[in-house]
């Protein structure tokens, strides 16, 4: 996160000479290409720097979503539908996980398999429905509507509140729409990091401001969002959760405005990096940064450029590893017939991009064949190359391809 570091935080500059801090801060301020917020942190008017920096970091930004659409050009649709679902089950453990909350990678497989049967029938709702269901919606396309301080609790209510409730009821919104009483911001060693906006109706009027700056088209969309993001988290509206659903906006924006994918990447690479996330939180935050949301924004837009570069190299690795095993296929044990090559094709796509393996159904739906027709497939693979594992009531397969002389 180079960037960042070569941008003087007026922060840092403080503590150098008086004079040289508040030159700085004047030039940022009132720059023709600053651009001011209505929204005020602590006292000062809060700002960032649009310079020839911040404008160069959207540029790899888009060229490596276009790398990204490329390399899935080049998956079969199976594979991409089980390399997302696996994506899709990192980010919700990983965004819960820096909340300091545990979800098994189990848990999220067993919602996406009930939320996968609801159109027929749903038996019971599940822990983390609310959060998995959400980004599932991503993948779907659906766009969120984040106009009204009512559209942030009725999205805060699907995302987390359940969750949040079974944590600690003590936790649930007890003003009209957010928290009435005050909250704080701890670190690990119990040290007051940030107070929440308060009193309700300061948070009222703080996340208005906040949705009129997101929704303001004349601004850079990723630089809109990645502030948005901080606002939020500034404001803090609610008593826990908000980390979650800032996280989670950032993703709808992100697998809206680019490849979809790149939304279930965001909490692995702010998981990664956690220490400067919460860095740019703290620099931001303090007074003597008077209202420069720069250092911010560089780090939500390094993030995001690291999410695409991880992105494209996993799947840049896993597309040269499908071309070559899929290549060995004609060498595999009764691979003659053309019924066991695509059943090889399909248990190397399940070991490279499955969470699981691939089931006993999909495979019936993806050859085409009858059950009875799929298991003596699976029985012409020998043994030592065949892994299978019951998850629930299926079971599920996937080839040993570390077994493969390749």
């Amino acid at each position: 996160m180079e960037q960042m570091e070569q941008y003087k935080t007026l922060r840092k500059l403080y503590y150098g000479d008086p004079e040289t801090y508040q030159q700085v801060y004047e030039r940022r301020f009132s720059e023709s290409t600053t651009v001011h917020l209505d929204f005020l942190i602590g006292e000062h008017p809060a700002f960032f720097v649009q310079d020839n920096a911040v404008i160069q970091k959207v540029f790899p930004i888009l060229r490596l979503d276009k790398e990204i659409a490329l390399l899935k050009c080049q998956l079969p649709q199976i594979a991409l539908q089980q390399y997302t679902r696996k994506c899709l089950i990192d980010e919700v453990v990983l965004t819960n996980q820096i909340e300091g909350i545990h979800s098994s990678r189990k848990e999220i497989g067993d919602v996406l398999d009930e939320l996968e049967e609801q159109s027929t029938h749903r038996k019971k709702k599940l822990r983390f429905d609310g959060i998995v269901k959400k980004y599932v919606m991503l993948q779907e396309g659906e766009s969120l509507a984040l106009e009204t301080c009512q559209d942030v609790r009725d999205l805060y209510d699907a995302l987390v509140l359940d969750e949040v409730m079974e944590e600690d009821p003590k936790n649930r919104p007890d003003g009209i729409l957010f928290r009435k009483g005050q909250t704080e911001i701890k670190s690990a060693t119990d040290k007051i990091l940030h107070k929440g906006i308060y009193p309700e109706e300061k948070i009222f009027a703080a996340l208005e401001k906040a949705l009129a700056f997101l929704g303001d088209g004349r601004i850079e969309g990723l630089y809109r969002i990645c502030l948005f993001h901080y606002l939020l988290e500034y404001i803090h509206p609610f008593y826990d959760g908000n980390g979650r659903l800032g996280r989670f906006v950032v993703s709808e924006y992100l697998a809206r405005t680019m490849d979809p994918l790149l939304g279930y990447r965001l909490s692995k690479t702010v998981k990664e990096n956690i220490q400067k996330y919460y860095k740019a939180f703290d620099t931001c935050n303090h007074p003597r940064n008077r209202g420069d949301l720069t250092p911010f924004l560089l780090m939500m837009l390094e993030m995001i450029e690291k999410s695409e570069e991880d992105l494209k190299e996993s799947l840049k690795e896993r597309v040269t590893l499908l071309n070559r095993y899929g290549d060995y296929i004609p060498q595999l044990p009764n691979a003659e017939k053309r019924d066991m090559q695509d059943l090889y094709f399909l248990l190397i796509q399940a070991a490279l991009f499955g969470e699981a393996g691939i089931s006993t159904k999909a495979l019936q739906h993806c050859l085409p064949a009858s059950y009875g027709k799929v298991r003596a497939l699976l029985n012409s693979v020998p043994d030592e190359l065949l892994d299978s594992k019951r998850v629930g009531r299926e079971k599920y397969y996937s080839l040993k391809i570390e077994k493969l002389p390749v």
